[in-house]
């Protein structure tokens, strides 16, 4: 073929970047004395690492035409295909499971969804933990770089609520962080290179740094390490089944702080405009987040008064302290939709009174955290421009001639950004109607689908387990079921209007 759908150069540096990563649990299994899963995983890197070798050799020096269609489907590949490569020492050390479940395991950790068909911890050895864990992390990063390096550019993942270019149509370089290159036309290969080297140091020192901390807290050096990836990459993936265990509630306060990295872009990286400090006190989805995750606590804390008449009789009313902080951490994990769960969410729900708490879940992680983040959902920067524009609405019923001012890139916000962000929620709903639907074949619940289907798009896997009167169960699921919810936790990590730019012939025509 003389025109190639695949940046293949691409794709096999991310097969060889999954076959160096499988000697990592490799050499930890022949630490810790398991033998059948240090061979599975060491088998498993030197047949993808010799595959994806020759495979080099073959592609090395081939141009890729056409770069933004190109690195679109690549990456639509690499949520697809390569999870079928990373499955195989699963598959292998555990023989108990099928391939479908490693598949949906590597699927669900890649996108960082964190939806487990091994819901017993005790099931699998830590090494296949921290594969998951590992995966997950490197997920999160590939979610960093992708989005600067190929959807900036391209004018998608949230940047088009920003830029006045048309959305997907080229890989012109906007005024956004993509910009901060050397060259007037930096190419995407340039572009994720040096978005690699320049958030590598920072994504394993930030890890590096949670890890450490929550070991000194009184976790264990290897479950510690799981959390702080999964914590980095907002996946919600645990060894132990959550973040209980020695660290307290000061070991919440830390993952806490590290999930503010899911609110905004700003808070790693900043546009190439100005003051680092500045940017981040100004940017509309911190502040937009930092607000949600104030007001929810709060409300649910205020609602004790009148949800307290409706306490168990014998039932012993909680601190208002910890309540409140059940409130607070778990408002913050499912906005970030990482996931995790607080020791103290059961009190504040008991403290509160409230008899749907997971409606509420539901509805945070549909918001989403910040773009260009490790972050699922609807993205706060989308939110925030339909907040503006109604903000706008409201203010011309009482001025009709009004004039709004903040300059034309305010004034595009307002109107086609928002017009852009209606359109993208539109085609989320659109999505989580058309799943619901097909997950409807297989006899499930109207609130099983609901709680799935969200759970899924909007990459918050553990979300199952905690917004449905009673927790559900991924593995219960039949194969029809997990192939379709799969494909859902993809089309949440890229986004609909990725697909919606895929399919448009004006990317098509050379």
């Amino acid at each position: 073929m003389r025109r190639l759908l695949l940046d293949l150069p691409l794709f096999v540096l991310l097969l060889a970047v999954a076959a160096l990563a499988m000697l990592v649990p490799a050499g930890f299994a022949a630490t810790v004395g398991e033998h059948q899963e240090m061979r599975a995983f060491f088998y498993s890197a030197v047949l993808l690492g010799t595959v994806s070798g020759f495979a080099a050799i073959a592609t090395h020096g081939r141009p890729v035409r056409r770069q933004g269609r190109t690195h679109l489907i690549t990456l639509l590949a690499t949520y697809l295909v390569i999870p079928v490569v990373l499955a195989v020492p699963v598959v292998e050390a555990v023989r108990d499971t099928s391939f479908m479940n490693a598949w949906f395991e590597m699927v669900s950790a890649l996108t960082t969804t964190g939806a487990t068909v091994f819901e017993d911890p005790e099931r699998l050895g830590r090494s296949v933990h921290l594969w998951r864990a590992l995966v997950g992390w490197l997920g999160g990063f590939l979610a960093w770089v992708t989005a600067i390096a190929i959807m900036a550019p391209l004018n998608l993942g949230g940047f088009e609520v920003l830029n006045p270019a048309p959305v997907g149509g080229g890989n012109r370089v906007f005024g956004t962080t993509a910009s901060a290159l050397p060259g007037d036309t930096p190419t995407a290969a340039e572009r994720l290179m040096h978005f690699t080297t320049r958030l590598l140091p920072v994504y394993t020192g930030l890890t590096t740094v949670l890890w450490v901390a929550l070991t000194v807290l009184g976790e264990t050096p290897f479950v510690a390490f799981c959390h702080a990836m999964s914590t980095m990459a907002t996946s919600g993936i645990s060894p132990v089944g959550g973040l209980s265990g020695a660290s307290g509630v000061i070991g919440e306060g830390l993952v806490f702080l590290f999930l503010l990295f899911a609110l905004s872009r700003q808070t790693f990286t900043t546009d190439a405009r100005g003051d680092d400090t500045e940017a981040l006190r100004t940017d509309p989805e911190f502040r937009l987040g930092l607000l949600i995750v104030l007001v929810v606590p709060v409300l649910i804390f205020l609602h004790h008064w009148v949800g307290v008449l409706d306490l168990p009789e014998g039932a012993e009313r909680p601190g208002g302290l910890a309540a409140f902080w059940g409130g607070l951490f778990t408002t913050m994990s499912f906005l970030t939709t990482a996931g995790f769960e607080s020791d103290y969410w059961d009190a504040a729900q008991l403290w509160s009174g409230l008899e749907t708490p997971g409606l509420m879940l539901l509805g945070l992680s549909i918001f989403g955290g910040g773009v260009a983040t490790t972050a699922g959902g609807v993205k706060l920067l989308r939110v925030y421009a339909l907040y503006r524009h109604g903000q706008r609405e409201l203010d011309k019923l009482v001025f009709p001639n009004s004039v709004a001012g903040a300059g034309a890139r305010d004034r595009h916000f307002r109107r086609q950004g928002a017009y852009v962000a209606w359109v993208f929620f539109m085609l989320f709903a659109m999505s989580i109607a058309m799943v619901m639907a097909m997950l409807g074949f297989f006899h499930l619940s109207f609130e099983e689908v609901t709680v799935l289907t969200v759970a899924a798009l909007s990459t918050t896997g553990p979300l199952a387990s905690v917004a449905a009167d009673t927790p559900l169960s991924y593995a219960a699921l039949p194969a029809g079921a997990k192939a379709i919810l799969a494909g859902t936790m993809v089309l949440g990590r890229l986004e609909m209007l990725v697909i919606v730019a895929l399919i448009n012939p004006l990317n098509w025509r050379q």
